[in-house]
């Protein structure tokens, strides 16, 4: 599962990294990324802008927009299987920009809340499905799912699943529009172990309230 992430990185970061623009005039770093919440993702419907997507899959399809906050993540194994993503995976695919996710470890009746990163502390991109969809009024709403897959064995201590991270040479791929869905499902691996890193964080994290540089930093 991946439940909250971060991207604290600057605009110009993310322009530079992955060749786009960015919808917003600025871009608010983000210490806790959480469902519902507006973020910016790549999608194969325009490839050069970073637009705000809303967080929780809200299938084209859906009576309701609250189906979306069961929709956070879709699992690589099943995505052939479930109506909410099978769609999504043959033709709406997206990068979801982050530079650190959150996890939990449970210890007893407690759990510890993790960051992790990439040793290098960059920007990446997780494996996003998105979808449009337009409510009572008439409104698009675009909204996207970050998909996970089995841990790695860094992740594995941690929690029995991991988003999927792209490698940045798959990023491009994932964005075709001439990917087929067997080789799309061939992308979703697990990122390699060594180069990412993991520590422990505050419990403040397990609040979406809270949103603020003390929530990154090493216990």
């Amino acid at each position: 599962m991946c439940g909250r992430y971060t991207l604290v990185k600057k605009a110009e970061d993310i322009e530079k990294r992955f060749h786009v623009q960015i919808e917003e005039d600025s871009v608010h770093p983000s210490y806790n990324a959480a469902p519902s919440q507006n973020l910016p993702v790549i999608s194969n419907y325009n490839p050069t802008l970073a637009a705000y997507y809303k967080w929780g899959l809200i299938p084209f399809w859906a009576k309701d927009a609250a189906i979306g906050n069961k929709l956070i993540n879709a699992r690589a194994e099943t995505l052939l299987e479930k109506p909410s993503f099978k769609k999504s995976l043959q033709s709406k695919r997206c990068l979801v920009i982050a530079d650190g996710f959150y996890e939990w470890q449970k210890n007893g009746k407690t759990k510890q809340p993790y960051r992790i990163t990439l040793k290098d502390n960059g920007l990446f991109a997780f494996a996003g499905l998105w979808d449009e969809w337009k409510n009572e009024q008439g409104n698009k709403v675009r909204s996207f799912t970050i998909i996970t897959t089995s841990p790695n064995s860094l992740m594995e201590s941690i929690h029995d699943r991991m988003p999927v991270i792209l490698k940045p040479e798959d990023e491009k791929d994932w964005l075709g529009t001439n990917l087929r869905p067997e080789d799309a499902l061939e992308l979703l691996r697990p990122y390699n172990a060594k180069q990412m890193q993991a520590y422990q964080v505050s419990k403040l994290v397990n609040s979406p309230a809270n949103n603020n540089p003390e929530l990154i930093e090493h216990l």
